[in-house]
């Protein structure tokens, strides 16, 4: 990660500074305006590369910057030639050596409307990008951000090489902390989630090539990002790749797509959701998934929880971490949702359940509150996952997780749907629940989450999750056990992992009174004999003396 390469973080700095110099104060504004450049060189990149493959194979491939460009509001019309520009001019490496005031000039009027048209006027990324303009304000700035911009790309490009990391790799952790300025708290209970969470959620969900996956609350597309990149790399191991090195987090991942065929690359494409309520971060997520490889993403801007969302039970795989402190306006939520409650992070969790297809399986961070919450709804929606669902593991978190965001104390839900909202259950669909207390993530818990040596409790959550045994785990004075549903339904659905855990109590064996009084009196006035303690009038040491005259 990032903070294992000082000089690219410290490049990272020196963009975000000269945006917030230069202007741009805004911080979701900035990231925007970012975002948009390093699409514009990564596009530049990755065409030059896709070009150079084809040479080397003999396989034909377009450029996306040969031939000419005409303006939409231009076509159609007897001189439309007029106003052709010729696609090579649109390209990083050409406008990055105009000079200032020209350079801002063509990047506002050619390069950007060229790059929200660039998937043709029907495409899901056109749509949202229809409203998207490029704001930065000063000739000066655009050099300096495109001057930095190429400096970032060539320490990604050194450190791939040498660490072996997969470029798109190094490029998301360019991306991620670029996100993390957009908030230190998060916005409506917005928090980005970190990767290491969401590769240990890939991780015990496990998705395939096929499944229809969503995330109904996307944000910039972190889980699409990493269900995505679990199926890569598990049709790639499967191919044979022999070097795929485990991260600092102990997962084996990459981004790269070359193992994937053009029919996989499709079905990978068409089978990713991601839905938002905010158009900048539907924008940046789409963004996200095209620099990782996903050239048509599908990620929509639509309220999940509102009467004008419709999907029902259509989803293999459903990673998400929903809003946790937001609500809604009572009269707007689905008729389809049964809760009666506000509360988003309750609603949420049940539209998950809605989403997901008999057999499909979820896997939601929650704040831990849902875990014992005594309302009505608490109640309704934790004997809905157990009852209805096979509700298959709940994981807690330390509170410092979601750090710099905040210190909420959070909880992973994996559960599969086994019963419909209208089926009646003839049987309760969970036989027990696996339950881990995560004391460490392999980060530090305070708002710097420095790396710590070694993995935490990930790899072991992974393993002991895939061995879970009923028979054997059921030892609650570790950090994991199972629990049967029977005990569960007694203690009224209660699924908080302090319910179950049996404390453990250290016999310690104490000094007698005596002997530790007389340790005290010598940490006080040193060796004196007792006539010399008879004549002490220090407050402390005569109150010492009196209790010790008093016990015998």
């Amino acid at each position: 990660m990032l903070q294992n390469n000082p000089e690219l973080k410290s490049k990272i700095d020196q963009l975000w500074n000269k945006f917030w110099s230069g202007g741009i104060s805004n911080p979701l504004t900035a990231i925007e305006q970012i975002t948009y450049l390093l699409f514009m060189k990564r596009l530049d990149e990755l065409d030059q590369k896709k070009q150079a493959d084809a040479e080397f194979t003999g396989e034909l491939y377009t450029s996306k910057f040969a031939g000419q460009w005409i303006p939409p509001e231009y076509r159609g019309k007897d001189d439309e030639q007029n106003y052709a520009i010729e696609r090579k001019t649109l390209r990083w490496s050409e406008f990055k050596r105009m000079q200032a005031e020209e350079m801002l000039q063509h990047v506002q009027g050619k390069v950007f409307p060229f790059l929200k048209d660039m998937n043709g006027a029907e495409s899901n990324f056109s749509h949202h990008m229809k409203n998207a303009v490029f704001i930065i304000p000063k000739p000066s700035l655009m050099v300096e951000a495109v001057k930095t911009i190429d400096e970032i790309f060539e320490i990604m490009e050194k450190d791939s090489q040498e660490k072996g990391q997969a470029f798109q790799d190094i490029q998301g952790d360019v991306y991620e902390m670029l996100l993390a300025e957009i908030a230190t708290a998060g916005k409506n209970g917005q928090f980005r989630t970190p990767r290491h969470i969401i590769k240990l959620m890939a991780e015990l969900v496990q998705p395939q090539l096929g499944h229809k996956t969503a995330d109904p609350a996307c944000g910039t597309g972190g889980f699409l990002l990493g269900a995505y990149q679990y199926i890569v790399t598990q049709l790639a191991l499967r191919a044979g790749a022999k070097d795929l090195k485990p991260d600092e987090d102990g997962f084996v991942r990459t981004s790269v797509a070359a193992a994937l065929t053009e029919d996989a690359q499709n079905i990978l494409q068409n089978t990713l959701r991601g839905y938002d309520i905010d158009s900048t971060m539907v924008r940046l997520g789409l963004m996200n998934l095209m620099m990782h490889g996903i050239d048509e993403p599908q990620i929509d801007y639509k309220d999940t929880l509102s009467k004008s969302y419709n999907e029902e039970a259509t989803y293999d795989i459903v990673m998400a971490n929903p809003p946790f402190t937001g609500s809604i306006d009572k009269g707007d939520i689905n008729e389809n949702l049964q809760l009666s409650t506000t509360k988003t992070e309750l609603l949420f969790v049940e539209n998950i359940y809605r989403l997901l297809k008999k057999g499909g399986t979820a896997c939601v961070i929650v704040p831990q509150g849902v875990l014992f919450g005594s309302g009505k709804a608490f109640k309704q929606l934790r004997k809905t996952l157990v009852e209805r669902c096979d509700l298959k593991a709940v994981i807690t978190m330390p509170s410092g997780v979601f750090k710099p965001y905040a210190g909420v104390s959070t909880a992973i839900l994996l559960f599969t749907k086994v019963w419909g909202p209208k089926d009646k259950v003839s049987q309760p669909a969970t036989d027990h629940v696996w339950f881990y207390e995560m004391q460490s993530d392999g980060y530090s818990l305070d708002d710097k989450r420095t790396k710590l040596e070694g993995y935490g409790d990930l790899q072991d959550i992974v393993e002991k999750f895939r061995a879970r045994n009923p028979e054997a785990d059921t030892d609650r004075k570790q950090k994991c056990f199972v629990v049967p549903h029977s005990e569960i339904e007694d203690e009224g659905y209660d699924l908080s992992f302090s319910r179950y855990k049996e404390d453990v109590f250290e016999e310690v064996e104490y000094e007698a009174p005596g002997v530790i009084l007389d340790k005290l009196l010598k940490a006080e006035v040193g060796d004196v004999d007792a006539d010399t303690l008879a004549k002490v009038e220090n407050g402390i040491v005569k109150e010492l003396l009196e209790l010790r005259e008093m016990i015998g």
